[in-house]
């Protein structure tokens, strides 16, 4: 299948095409002709399927067959909300390419940035606004936010923003706009909270799952190894020089951490760049650029900083710290082996963190390869066993010959 058979008109398939888009994936095939036919829709789909774009696409196409408005006096008919600054200036991003040969004007709005200019931009009239909960509360509150012609709403990463506590902000917003109006909820996961919040402003909505979240990324290899926790650094040093090249990412569960780690590999003479909720919005943006043009080889980034964000060629993701929620664990590692490349995905387990690796291999129900040659090793008493209990449904991995062999391993 092709954009064509989508229906999608000329203007949006050759910006497509001036992109590099060939075929539409699984989640913009099966969500595109649903969201056309005004319906609302559930989609349960991972970072990295092209989730943007199928809610993007479908809604640029409805305002441009309706579009008879100049760029003046424009008004808001498509709200798009997300959870974190990052996200909603990637997502401002594609639908500025996606409608580049249309007269559809998208703007963003988010905290921790000049207010005087988002005011302005809203005041020149916008087809489609993207916005942060708090910061599209606060321009509404100042009557420069108008939501009454709102068609399509769009809540996108729905879990993150309930589980940064954006529930009442959210349904807030929901009730601001238009009763008659089509709703798009997007979600990595789909915990009880997010089907409640669902349940309660979708009409008969259309589900649709994409690569639930128990998979892991394929072109992935998995490697966890057993840590103590003073030594994490040591080991993260020893992999950066001896056997990791490209692009990394790695994972802290703090701000302290990330700025703690950055520090030390600066130090050490690395190109680190890191990005966390108490950094300032344009730091983040200098950092993600930085990364993504490659002129810094590692990104250090807390779950919430990094979620949604669209990173390609990332050649290993390292858990520095193991995720205490399995979920997170598979977010994080797909973000390496992006549309059908490899990538490695390495986790340090401390004595305290085995619990959680125990927990992300049920998930996934694959037993994640054990590096043992390494310099520092914990101590064998602590350390667990895995997928090695009678009955498990864990994959039994199998040592190859090459891997048996005492050799630098080129991730």
């Amino acid at each position: 299948m092709n954009f064509k058979e989508l229906k999608l008109n000329k203007p949006i398939v050759r910006a497509l095409f001036e992109k590099g888009y060939e075929e539409p994936t699984l989640v913009q095939e099966r969500a595109i002709p649903v969201i056309l036919h005004k319906k609302d829709i559930i989609v349960s789909a991972q970072t990295g399927t092209g989730k943007t774009a199928a809610y993007a696409l479908p809604i640029l196409q409805l305002l441009f067959d309706k579009q008879d408005a100049p760029k003046k006096g424009k008004k808001i008919r498509a709200l798009i909300v997300c959870p974190t600054r990052e996200l909603a200036i990637q997502i401002e991003e594609n639908f500025k390419v996606y409608s580049a040969y249309t007269n559809l004007r998208t703007g963003v709005i988010f905290g921790g940035a000049s207010i005087q200019p988002q005011k302005e931009m809203l005041k020149k009239g916008v087809d489609v606004l993207v916005a942060t909960p708090g910061r599209l509360l606060d321009l509404h509150k100042q009557d420069i936010v108008n939501l009454d012609y709102v068609e399509t709403l769009v809540l996108d990463e729905a879990d993150l923003m309930l589980d940064m506590g954006f529930i009442d902000d959210v349904k807030k917003i929901e009730r601001l706009c238009p009763d008659g109006k089509q709703t798009l909820l997007f979600s990595a996961t789909m915990p009880y909270k997010v089907e409640l919040l669902a349940n309660s402003i979708l009409k008969e909505p259309e589900y649709i799952e994409v690569s639930p979240t128990s998979s892991a990324a394929k072109g992935v290899h998995q490697v966890v190894y057993y840590v103590p926790k003073p030594k994490k650094i040591e080991l993260c040093l020893h992999l950066l020089r001896n056997n990791i090249k490209g692009s990394v990412i790695i994972f802290r569960r703090t701000k302290y951490g990330v700025d703690k780690l950055e520090q030390t590999l600066l130090r050490n003479n690395y190109k680190a760049v890191s990005i966390h909720g108490d950094k300032a919005q344009s730091l983040r943006q200098q950092a993600l650029n930085e990364f993504k043009k490659g002129e810094a080889r590692i990104l250090i980034a807390t779950d919430v900083a990094a979620r949604g964000i669209d990173i390609k060629n990332v050649d290993a993701v390292i858990n520095f710290d193991i995720p205490n929620i399995a979920e997170t664990y598979v977010h994080r590692i797909g973000r390496t082996a992006r549309a059908g490349a490899s990538g490695a995905a390495l986790s340090f387990c401390s004595a305290d963190e085995k619990a959680y690796v125990k927990d992300i291999q049920q998930l996934i129900n694959l037993a994640i390869y054990v590096e043992e040659e390494h310099p520092y090793p914990l101590d064998p008493k602590a350390k667990p066993e895995v997928h090695k209990k009678k009955g498990s449904k864990h994959k039994k991995g199998r040592k190859s010959e090459a891997s048996k062999k005492k050799k630098k391993r080129w991730y």
